[in-house]
């Protein structure tokens, strides 16, 4: 990808949903193969990845693949044949975690840097791209300026710098998380997490009192950088990541298309910039973040701390307010919305709190509009008849909704209209063309140009005749000639080099016409070029550290290989290896429950009777049987959750077992 390019990247659960993403404008689409992809449940087949390829390069996007997972050493072999397949069915590049693969046989394929890899400092992003890696997705957790430093210290020429733009947001570091393996043995590092974040615990302090009960603290709100666009494209970011390979088609579509029309406004400001691929998009609907799933929004840590970055009372959506609770019957509830103009559906999804602040769910089975106290004049909010009032018959019956009463605020969502409004062809992508129709010797040459510079020419031997009306003639074959229909481009201009007004019959002009189309897709395709890959810098670069612990994620001896060529002495094996049975840190995380409670030593900080009372002693965070500790890094201002593995898993063994160095060897050769 070029520095000045922009490029908006979608995720993708199968190819349909790709193929979505694509046409509602994606530059890039990311999706799993059949293995090795982060996501158990996302894997596709490689004949289902080339038919998305076979797309997507249509209209210039980019498909990625992810292979980052950490890998054992009995499956680096599969991992270099998929690797192989994947190239030859087309694929432009592949998202990786594991280092062992930059020490195998790999296709001639691109490689970015995937969340996984935990880019967080100049340094590692710094040789990341000197070991060859074109395109790295940085922390979630990085500030505008931490994302600037990054950006002075690589080389804009050889690195894309990647960042998440929207979606769920993992409470951890991304790769330095373990308390799914210790608790369970199914390892988010292979793409298996239990996700223990989303929990309810209760917070102990060091003397043991209760400072929370039954939160969701480890649970953050969903990502939703909308509002810092502009401000990240300043800082150097070019690659604009949407969370979500388990995400559906309706999430996919709606967030792609918010995006793509953000993004279509800022190149519209700045034409120094560009977008990655080809085409305009037009949508039969209006996009809304707040449509789809969400924990409600926050910009995380880009403009620095905040306060309000957790989802802690519940994971689930809380959705929308759209009034309160008028009266509970034995088998409805009567609603009156706070906007007449509010359509309640059959279907819809609604929520309230009970006392006890749970989120509690309640699907309507029938919808139906109730008379209104004050009617409105015919013509406003829904017209005859309209009404804030609603009664509405759950699908449950009534004794299952706890606490459910006069003046419950209510929210929907999941609203029905717009689910089944997605569920239609919902996009159109177009790329622009000039059309031109020559007269020649022997009868007609249609010559079509893209936008990006592709041309194609189809001729057609015929004998011309004057027109029978001249003042109509020329519109009608321009008429004629812009009429692309499903093809994938749209007439700017159709310029007609002709020696006077003819007339050409249709059954002549349209097969001339979609002969001069074919040709071009086809010249699109001749002219595709794979992303080139990143040659590393020589002699090797040493990296930035020379000592790795089990945070390093190594697993298997081509990885423990390629640390050793870069200088590191001390290699631990990751924590999948079993071999860290003790309390560890199990958890890293830039969130932080004391300052979420207010109970952070720099918050008391000149505070008249508390600065120096309060310190950064550790916390325990209990659920069930599960007890875990909280300890605070408060110079870098980080979490550590601590624990350790559970007996079971730790019996249970690993089926790889690695012996690196664990500590600094001397002049023997590493084992």
């Amino acid at each position: 990808m070029l520095p000045h390019q922009l490029e908006l990247l979608s995720p993708a659960r199968d190819a349909d949903i790709g193929i979505e993403a694509v046409n509602h404008g994606a530059d890039a689409v990311y999706i799993g193969g059949p293995s090795f992809g982060a996501r158990t449940s996302a894997d596709n087949p490689v004949k289902e990845i080339a038919r998305l390829v076979k797309h997507a390069h249509r209209f210039g996007s980019r498909i990625f693949t992810t292979m980052n997972t950490i890998l054992r050493d009995d499956e680096l072999e599969p991992a270099r044949k998929l690797a192989w397949q994947l190239y030859d069915a087309g694929v432009d590049a592949l998202i990786i975690q594991d280092m062992g693969l930059l020490e195998i046989d790999l296709p001639p394929i691109q490689l970015h840097a995937s969340t996984q890899t935990d880019i967080r400092t100049p340094e590692k992003a710094r040789f990341l791209q000197d070991v060859g890696l074109s395109q790295i997705v940085l922390a979630r957790e990085l500030t505008l300026q931490q994302i600037a430093d990054i950006r002075a210290a690589t080389d804009p020429e050889r690195c894309t710098l990647e960042f998440f733009i929207h979606g769920a947001l993992c409470v951890a570091y991304s790769g330095q998380c373990f308390i799914s393996h210790a608790h369970t043995g199914r390892s988010a590092n292979r793409g298996d997490c239990s996700q223990a974040c989303r929990l309810p615990y209760e917070v102990k302090d060091n003397l043991g009192r209760i400072v929370a009960h039954d939160k969701h603290v480890l649970s953050m709100k969903d990502n939703n950088q909308s509002d810092n666009l502009r401000a990240l494209i300043d800082a150097g970011a070019r690659s604009f990541k949407i969370e979500g390979r388990y995400k559906d088609m309706a999430y996919v579509k709606n967030i792609t298309a918010h995006y793509r029309v953000l993004f279509d406004e800022i190149l519209e400001e700045r034409p120094e910039l560009a977008r990655a691929s080809s085409g305009e998009c037009t949508f039969s609907f209006r996009p809304d973040p707040d449509q789809n799933f969400n924990r409600e929004f926050t910009d995380y840590f880009v403009q620095g701390r905040k306060e309000d970055i957790g989802a802690f009372d519940t994971p689930k959506n809380p959705g929308r307010p759209i009034g309160y609770v008028t009266k509970v019957g034995a088998n409805f509830v009567e609603l009156e919305t706070d906007d007449p103009a509010t359509v309640i559906h059959n279907g819809d999804g609604l929520c309230y709190l009970d006392l006890q602040k749970e989120l509690t769910g309640l699907q309507i089975n029938r919808a139906e509009p109730l008379p209104a106290s004050h009617p409105l004049p015919l013509g406003e909010g829904r017209g005859e008849g309209s009404s804030k009032h609603w009664r509405v018959y759950p699908k449950d019956a009534m004794d299952s909704f706890k606490d459910l009463r006069k003046g419950v605020q209510v929210n929907r969502n999941r609203d029905m209209d717009w689910v089944r409004g997605l569920e239609k062809k919902s996009a159109e992508r177009r790329i622009g063309a000039w059309l031109k129709l020559d007269e020649t010797p022997v009868g007609l040459s249609l010559t079509v140009t893209d936008e990006d510079g592709h041309s194609a020419t189809a001729t057609l031997p015929c004998t011309l005749e004057p027109a029978k009306d001249p003042a109509q003639a020329d519109a009608r074959l321009r008429d004629n000639l812009s009429r692309l229909g499903e093809t994938i481009f749209q007439p700017i201009d159709v310029a007609l080099n002709l020696s006077g007004p003819r007339f050409v019959p249709a059954s002549l002009l349209n097969p001339l016409r979609r002969e001069a189309i074919e040709a071009l897709e086809a010249a699109r395709a001749a002219a595709w070029t794979r992303l080139p890959r990143a040659k590393p810098v020589e002699p090797a670069v040493s990296y930035p550290e020379d000592t790795l612990s089990y945070l390093a994620n190594v697993f298997n001896h081509k990885a423990r290989d390629f640390y050793a060529k870069h200088g590191v002495k001390v290699i631990a094996a990751a924590y999948e290896s079993h071999e860290e049975a003790g309390e560890v840190s199990l958890m890293i995380t830039k969130h932080c429950v004391r300052f979420s409670l207010s109970l952070c030593p720099k918050q008391a900080k000149g505070v008249t009777g508390v600065q120096g009372t309060v310190k950064a002693e550790p916390m325990m965070l209990i659920n069930g049987h599960e007890t875990l500790t909280l300890r605070f890094d408060c110079k870098p201002c980080e979490m550590h959750v601590v624990g350790k593995m559970r007996p079971s898993v730790l019996k249970a063994g690993q089926t790889s077992p690695l012996k690196f160095y664990r500590t600094r060897p001397g002049q023997a050769s590493p084992v």
